[in-house]
């Protein structure tokens, strides 16, 4: 059974932890990455899934290649080289957009360049490839291998998924995220974002008062918008993901997502709640989602909205990646209707 690839930097982050524990273990490490936190949940949705990543040969990688392989996901195209592995600091209960300190400098994926890996024989049981914005925002050369990447993906006919994160922190080396993705993009079947990303990375359109409309219609016709204006500047891509997540003060948690496939969107229902356990990897969780849908042929419809349960899931777990399996996710989508 051909497999999904995800590829990107495996990193360990370190959080403060929880009141009550801070006295005995002031800080939690977590094992993260947006991509291997995408494979572990589709490893987990029983889909068979690799990871491609560099760490260097020490104790502590044995250990994190250890625990990938006891979550499922297939290690044999991790290369072993370089000194150190990324990390990065987050605090508490934080986005990945505000409170977060990035220590990935000179970190063994941080120093890939283009001829290092083997992507004929990385590729050779693999129907679909997935990367995420995050890496090509770390040097110029991490950016040449993911296009190098996608051009062999891409001579095979794989289909190719992007997730558009974007972090302001990370795009330091003098190249804007417009100067660089859209070259990377142009390979991609499947982009997955929101329209503030687009707008960032690709140079879409953005209407600046969107949030004075504010309203479920306003974001969806802008995310629409914005697919279409995807799908005609990248003709190989078919399928683009939006998603919406709004916090208020009382931290009420909103969240909806959108589809657009085949000249049609799809919206899932909205999804509600009060206090929110960890962040991170929300995103990570509904690519994983997409990939799931589309791998095993599900409608979009079905795709969207078991994507969407997944990732609302994933804010009530701590840490990085999901521990969800399919029939928690289902009844996550049972108990919204």
């Amino acid at each position: 059974m051909s497999k999904v690839l995800c590829f990107g930097e495996l990193l360990l982050r370190i959080s403060p932890a929880a009141n009550e524990d801070a006295e005995k273990h002031p800080f939690l490490l977590y094992m993260g990455g947006a991509e291997a936190n995408t494979a572990t949940a589709l490893a987990a949705w029983n889909i068979p899934v690799k990871y491609s990543t560099v760490l260097p040969d020490n104790f502590m990688s044995r250990y994190m290649i250890n625990y990938l392989e006891y979550k499922g996901i297939y290690t044999s195209s991790v290369l072993f080289s370089g000194e150190r592995v990324g990390v990065y600091y987050l605090d508490r209960g934080a986005d990945l957009k505000s409170s977060v300190v990035y220590d990935r400098d000179r970190s063994a994926f941080s120093e890939l360049k283009r001829g290092v890996i083997d992507w004929d024989k990385v590729l050779r049981d693999v129907s679909w490839f997935n990367f995420t914005a995050i890496s090509p925002a770390l040097n110029e050369n991490v950016a040449d291998v993911c296009l190098e990447a996608l051009e062999a993906a891409s001579s095979k006919n794989i289909t190719i998924s992007v997730d558009l994160n974007y972090r302001a922190r990370l795009w330091k080396y003098g190249k804007k995220p417009v100067e660089v993705m859209p070259a990377l993009v142009e390979h991609c079947d499947v982009v997955m974002g929101n329209i503030w990303s687009a707008n960032a990375l690709l140079g879409t359109s953005i209407d600046q008062d969107i949030h004075l409309k504010g309203t479920r219609e306003a974001y969806l016709d802008h995310a629409k918008a914005t697919s279409i204006e995807i799908m005609e500047r990248f003709p190989k891509c078919k399928s683009v993901a939006n998603t919406f997540r709004f916090d208020s003060d009382k931290n009420n948690l909103l969240y909806y997502t959108s589809l657009y496939t085949g000249g049609e969107q799809f919206n899932s229902d909205e999804f509600r709640t009060t206090g929110v356990v960890d962040r991170s990897g929300s995103g990570d969780c509904f690519m994983a989602g997409l990939i799931y849908g589309s791998y095993l042929k599900h409608s979009p419809q079905d795709t969207v909205d078991y994507a969407t349960a997944a990732a609302f899931g994933k804010l009530q777990e701590q840490g990085d990646a999901t521990g969800q399996d399919i029939l928690t996710v289902s009844k996550i989508q049972e108990n919204s209707k």
